[in-house]
């Protein structure tokens, strides 16, 4: 059973930085291709960066320059540096594994951009 569970969302002023960590369980982390998504209110789910198991790196076009996922296997554990925050950027924020071709998803942890 693969668990995942986001920390470190909270309330940031513009221009601020967060550091969100989704940690892994139950499944094999290392081969699998990691990603966060986030859904604001009354919006769509959307990408918002992707790791694979060669670290290979995709972004939304808004987060290009302010983002950085990245991963640590020995830790089952992808993170997702943000700087230079926007009110934009307010919206849950999701881990999502893909492995052995299957999807799974964190419960999801807030951000709020805001002064």
């Amino acid at each position: 059973q693969v668990q995942l569970v986001e920390s470190g969302g909270g309330l940031v002023q513009p221009g601020g930085s967060l550091r969100l960590s989704c940690a892994a369980s139950g499944g094999i982390f290392s081969t699998s291709t990691m990603g966060w998504y986030r859904q604001a209110p009354g919006k769509q789910r959307e990408l918002v960066a992707t790791i694979t198991s060669d670290d290979s790196t995709i972004y939304q076009e808004s987060v290009k320059g302010r983002f950085t996922i990245s991963r640590d296997n020995a830790k089952n554990t992808v993170y997702l540096q943000m700087n230079t925050l926007k009110p934009d950027d307010t919206a849950v924020y999701y881990c999502r594994q893909f492995s052995l071709g299957r999807l799974y998803w964190g419960q999801g942890t807030q951000v709020t951009v805001s002064s």
